[in-house]
């Protein structure tokens, strides 16, 4: 054996959701890198499009979709019209951050039906595109708030530490299927979805003094783990939980002790 083919994704079909920006893209990018045909799918379809052209124009097989993952039918008619669906990431998540007390209840159902109401649609359907093939990786993005918290993010930690368990759950009901499915749990990275963060200069400082890397991460940072999950490299890994966080759980805040 060559260790190195583990990581090979030559011939296999990408379906990446959310890749229209962010870590989406970044993924679409790494995936088409490792030889995969990719599926860029985002519910801006303007956006897919422009990613997918990137990975044409770079002499690689992709196109473009539009998805709305709250609508299971449109993620139904998407996952059912690949050829086959040998990897499938999954990316989209918002955030309303407020106080529990302050959350109106459109706010929280909003976030519930894209985060966690999105998830399982799109797990549902790739799940069973995937057992009836009899083989299948997905991943799926959960955060370091389905294990730790902070003021204003309640509801979207919950929605986190919702698709990790039903990540969980779905490794289990149809490992023997050949279908696997793995979460990785990002630190601070910078999005479109930090850009409330980010526009604050000692909101941004705080965040990344709490790593132990002392700094954001990039989109490009979350690829590898990608690729691991999704190629035989991760063959024996399902139902997991993958921390790429700059060290941010690992610690109780950043000091310098009286050593």
């Amino acid at each position: 054996m060559n260790y190195r083919d583990l990581f090979d994704l030559t011939g296999r079909n990408a379906l990446v959701i959310g890749g229209g920006s962010g870590i989406g893209r970044a993924t679409a990018k790494g995936l088409a890198d490792f030889g995969a045909t990719v599926t860029v799918a985002d519910t801006n379809l303007q956006a897919a499009e422009a990613a997918a052209d990137e990975l044409r124009a770079a002499g690689y097989n992709a196109t473009g979709a539009q998805v709305d993952i709250t609508d299971e039918a449109q993620v139904r008619q998407l996952v059912t019209g690949m050829p086959s669906l040998d990897a499938l990431v999954c990316t989209p998540s918002i955030n309303v951050r407020k106080r529990l007390t302050d959350i109106t209840g459109d706010e929280f159902d909003r976030v519930i039906n894209v985060n966690l109401k999105g998830s399982f649609n799109v797990m549902k359907e790739a799940g069973a595109v995937m057992a009836e093939q009899g083989k299948g990786s997905m991943v799926f993005f959960s955060s370091i708030r389905s294990q730790v918290v902070e003021p204003g993010q309640g509801v979207y930690a919950a929605t986190k530490a919702g698709t990790l368990q039903m990540i969980r759950a779905l490794a289990s009901e149809l490992g023997t299927k050949g279908v696997r499915a793995n979460a990785v749990a990002p630190g601070v990275v910078e999005t479109p979805l930090t850009e409330q963060i980010k526009a604050r200069p000692e909101w941004y400082q705080a965040y990344a003094d709490k790593s132990a890397l002392g700094r954001w991460s990039q989109p490009s940072e979350l690829v590898g783990a990608v690729i691991f999950l999704v190629s035989d490299a991760a063959s024996f890994v399902t139902g997991s939980l993958l921390y790429v966080d700059g060290g941010w759980t690992a610690q109780d805040g950043r000091f310098t002790p009286p050593l």
